[in-house]
């Protein structure tokens, strides 16, 4: 007699259970976690202003349809556009993540906890502009600063030893799982909201990283992050609409996503979620670079004096490294666009040797046809140093260490310049910060006045001040 499978209703899954009570319950009582996502805030708001500078990123914002009015719509700052709050996510995601200068987390797997930022603003300013309309007050700005504390945790905790990136997966599920589970959560979703929405995230599948990789490098890995907050926010809005949900969309067997695209492997959460990855985020504060590439860049600049005059005379540059970098960026051969250099090892460790600093516009057609940085390319010798690839995952140390070397044809050298943690490091902290606030204020001159952009910063800038902050104030100052 054939044996009868019984639809029995299953156990929700642990991870699908602690994400939603964690967006739901959690509280964040860490002011350095508070205080830090107020510096992330701003930085990737700053990110995407000077990201309007390329065509190539403005060509894609606005409403899909021209011309159509949403009724309390999300404002997409420094532009004029009020759209809804899915496609705003998307505007929102695409501006701030477009020259891979916003922040980062480096684990099993790498991303960009401030992509969800896309669809916090997005969704806090829909909700607040709603309320408003109905004689209720705004949500603040503390309210964000504690979200965008939760997104961070949730994605950065998924990433610790859950590697998308070894399943040809790319990290920006992680990106639409935690914008969901805090989205979901900022409706007045309950825990039960919240692991219907996460589940449809995960069933949702996973970006292939084949955009991020020679020989397909391009754009779209500029743009996939906001392609990824904008479906948190519309999973979000379907769930709290009375979409279901589905209990065992990690685990089930056979159709779950651990059989299908985890090689069988189940999803672990190494840490409980509080505020560990916020306190310890990497910003990218000198360098629109990958991130593995950040103390590369450093140490070559710090080499140009010496080399900038004997560019001829070169005979070979080593650049000792850690292993998640010869695996992403290390890449021989022709190089077709912006999106393919800036997740370059040696172009960018050859831009540090001949310029002596790292700019977005370095990444242009215009830089890229210099012969001497090809040449220079040619030259590159990398080498993993295998402490380096240890101290990378050690959670104590999370280095990102590089080094420089270069040879000369009559057989002398420059010292071998190694830089172990970059200047956006928890631990270069204090040196860093200041930095940050420069590179803020450069990048609001790119979209506003001078009177705007002394507004903006002064308060951006005072931290007391802007968790007090209506969001709909907050927006009001970015519109143009």
């Amino acid at each position: 007699m054939k044996e009868i499978t019984k639809n029995r209703t299953p156990a929700t899954d642990q991870v699908l259970e602690k994400i939603a009570e964690y967006a739901v319950e959690g509280e964040i009582d860490s002011q350095e976690a508070l205080e830090t996502a107020h510096y992330v805030l701003i930085d990737t708001l700053g990110c995407g202003f000077l990201a309007l500078r390329y065509p190539e990123c403005t060509k894609h914002l606005g409403p899909i349809v021209p011309g159509t009015i949403v009724p309390n719509g999300s404002r997409v700052p420094g532009t004029s556009y009020e759209l809804d709050p899915v496609h705003a996510a998307f505007n929102i995601g695409c501006m701030i993540r477009w020259l891979d200068y916003n922040d980062t987390w480096l684990a099993a797997e790498w991303g960009h906890p401030s992509d969800n930022i896309g669809g916090i603003l997005a969704i806090s300013d829909y909700i607040s502009r709603t309320r408003l309309s109905e004689g209720n007050d705004s949500l603040n700005m503390h309210v964000i600063l504690e979200n965008i504390v939760k997104a961070h945790e949730i994605q950065g905790i998924l990433a610790l030893e859950n590697s998308l990136n070894r399943e040809g997966l790319d990290h920006v599920l992680y990106v639409k799982v935690a914008t969901t589970a805090v989205v979901t959560a900022m409706l007045g979703g309950d825990k039960k909201d919240v692991i219907n929405a996460v589940s449809q995230a995960w069933i949702d599948n996973s970006s292939l990283r084949t955009y991020r990789h020679a020989p397909n490098t391009g754009s779209r890995k500029s743009w996939a992050a906001g392609d990824a907050t904008a479906r948190g926010v519309r999973l979000a809005l379907m769930t709290m609409n009375g979409e279901m949900g589905y209990q065992t969309a990690l685990s089930a067997p056979g159709w779950g996503f651990q059989d299908v695209l985890f090689s069988g492997k189940e999803l672990t959460l190494s840490r409980s979620f509080n505020s560990y990855v916020m306190e310890n985020i990497l910003f990218k504060i000198s360098f629109p670079a990958e991130f593995h590439a950040q103390t590369a860049a450093e140490s070559a600049i710090a080499l140009h004096e010496q080399v900038k005059d004997r560019i001829a005379d070169i005979k070979q540059v080593v650049i000792t490294t850690h292993e998640s970098a010869i695996r992403i960026i290390d890449k021989q051969g022709p190089l077709h666009n912006p999106a393919d250099r800036d997740h370059c090892l040696q172009y960018i460790t050859a831009i540090g040797l001949l310029y002596g600093t790292l700019t977005a516009d370095h990444y242009e057609d215009s830089v890229a046809e210099n012969p001497a940085i090809d040449h220079l390319r040619e030259l590159m010798v990398t080498v993993e140093n295998e402490q380096y690839s240890k101290d990378y995952l050690d959670p104590d140390k999370r280095s990102i260490a590089n080094a420089i070397q270069v040879f000369f044809k009559d057989g002398s050298s420059t010292d071998n310049v190694a830089i172990e943690y970059p200047i956006g490091h928890r631990r270069r902290r204090d040196e860093g910060l200041p930095l940050l606030l420069n590179k803020f204020h450069d990048n609001l001159t790119v979209c506003f006045s001078k009177r705007q952009v002394k507004q903006i910063y002064n308060l951006c800038s005072d931290y007391e001040r802007l968790k007090e902050t209506s969001v709909n104030k907050f927006m009001d100052q970015f519109r143009i």
